[in-house]
């Protein structure tokens, strides 16, 4: 079963003085205003689309990286995901860095890092990002 889930966006103005209201319209869960200069500069409290990235590929990789545990006999006791995207104005979303700590017992390092990789490349929103770089630093606490 497939399932698509929408988001949708209303800008008024233009680009540098205008202003936009996000709402997830599947799961009415939530609301968001965006601007450019959030975008450009960052704000404390207006997002923008490389957070909202940000946010979709660390839950994505959390439960890419569950599975793999799950499935080589060490269920994860918890997983913190946290996926810095880089946006530059003059070249766009330029790489996603995955910053994890998880707690696993009865799991080897090199087979902690190695499930990482493997979560990292299937996790769906890493192949959606197949056109910029995607890296990992993963702790095994």
């Amino acid at each position: 079963m497939t399932l698509t889930s929408e988001a949708t966006s209303v800008w008024s103005g233009d680009l540098k003085s205008g202003s936009g209201r996000l709402s997830l319209d599947s799961s009415h869960a939530a609301e968001f205003g965006v601007t450019w200069k959030a975008r450009s500069e960052g704000s404390d409290n207006t997002t923008n689309p490389e957070e909202l990235l940000g946010a979709a590929h660390a839950a994505c990789f959390s439960m890419a990286f569950a599975n793999l545990l799950g499935q080589f006999g060490t269920p994860p006791e918890s997983i913190q995901v946290t996926a810095a995207v880089t946006f530059d104005p003059a070249q766009g979303i330029t790489g996603s860095h995955l910053l994890v700590n998880a707690t696993v017992s009865g799991i080897e390092e090199d087979d902690f890092q190695r499930l990482a990789e493997e979560a990292k490349s299937t996790c769906p929103v890493s192949r959606a990002l197949s056109g910029i770089p995607v890296t990992l630093e993963a702790d095994l606490a």
